[in-house]
């Protein structure tokens, strides 16, 4: 034992310092924040996703990454549902470690009190779009867009539609039409084709954008609901021109399909994950949700998938040739606009209840 009280004056100081830092040195792990502050490992974390060839893929490329870091299983189910998720938070037995949502969803869910914080510590968002930098409860899984799709054998070379003003001008480009059946991005292109900026499409002018899908209704052949149904219409020739998902257009444009995307005025949406309130492992999801937020295996995934992340450092890790068809390769990013999802959280339903009248007028 030190007796302190027989040594004075500066060989005292000294003697203490040199004894509190050997006794700090003894105890590294009690002592360092993150060893303190990690939970214990569980044996699995569950991700509720869209399932299909998505989930392969994600197994692939992200789940076996987590699991070959933490040592920490993966088990998934499908398919995301906001009404299962509103329920089992309700009860307090929530099932889900991480789920996926759709854009919309998501930004319901949060206003309703069903998400977890993110936590920016532990999930890097620097390197994506600064707008979803400060996300605190809605993580931005991927990101795809509803873009105009033309048949290259109607419109070769550069004689083809260029902007959604071409698109509504069935004189100039004659041929029938496929868009989605739902208002949602609709009413953008209709405005965007009647002369509005794409910075100034919020809040929409509801009246205006359906003067203007009256001009072009009675051209529409195809009011598609599915994503094999936009591009099938254009396939089959039913349509010259419709709007699609990108990744539903590039994998038919793979296999030779004469299709061809132009990005101009399109519309840019995110899929989100989440992390359900009262989730047991949520630091686990956390750390999840970082190991997604990496650029490599974004990259990666958009490989095959066609939808990439919004890491904006993840195309340097597509593949050359695959690039070119992302909605983030900077030369199609810049032309795009972000479909404003809290506009549309806030208005949708009464819009939505219009575009049904509407879509049964002669």
């Amino acid at each position: 034992m030190i007796m302190f009280d027989r040594i004075t004056g500066p060989a005292a100081a000294r003697l203490l310092l040199a004894t509190a830092a050997t006794l700090l040195a003894s105890f590294p792990a009690a002592l360092s924040p993150a060893r303190a502050q990690e939970p214990a490992k569980p044996a699995q974390i569950v991700i509720n996703d869209s399932g299909g060839d998505m989930q392969a893929t994600m197994r692939k490329i992200f789940y076996k990454a987590f699991e070959d870091r933490y040592g920490i299983r993966v088990v998934t189910t499908s398919p995301p549902d906001l009404g299962k998720l509103r329920a089992m938070v309700a009860s307090g037995n929530v099932d889900w470690t991480v789920t996926e949502l759709t854009g919309q969803e998501a930004i319901d869910a949060e206003k309703a009190g069903l998400l977890e914080k993110l936590d920016l510590n532990i999930i890097d968002l620097s390197p994506y779009p600064e707008h979803l930098r400060q996300r605190q409860f809605i993580f931005p899984k991927s990101v795809y867009s509803t873009v105009m799709a033309y048949r290259t054998d109607k419109f070769p070379g550069e004689n083809h539609p260029k902007s959604w003003a071409d698109f509504f001008d069935v004189k100039k480009f004659p041929g029938m039409r496929s868009l989605q059946n739902t208002p949602l991005e609709n009413l953008e292109f209709a405005l965007l084709a009647d002369g509005v900026a794409p910075d100034k499409l919020y809040p929409l002018d509801v009246d205006r954008a359906f003067k203007k899908l009256d001009t072009i209704k009675k051209h529409v052949a195809v009011w598609w609901t599915t994503g094999a149904q936009s591009v099938q219409a254009l396939v089959d020739g039913e349509a010259v021109m419709g709007t699609a998902w990108n990744g539903r257009v590039w994998a038919l444009m793979k296999q030779g399909a004469p299709l061809a995307i132009e990005w101009n005025g399109g519309a840019i949406k995110e899929a989100a994950y989440a992390i359900p309130k009262g989730a047991a492992n949520s630091y686990w999801g956390q750390k999840f949700l970082a190991l997604a937020a990496e650029p490599k295996p974004q990259g990666e995934y958009a490989n095959t998938i066609g939808y990439p992340g919004l890491n904006l450092e993840s195309i340097k890790f597509t593949a050359a040739d695959v690039a070119p068809f992302m909605p983030t390769y900077p030369d199609n990013l810049k032309k795009q606009f972000w479909t404003d999802l809290v506009w549309w959280s806030e208005n949708g339903n009464a819009i939505k209840e219009r575009w049904a009248r509407w879509i049964l007028e002669n």
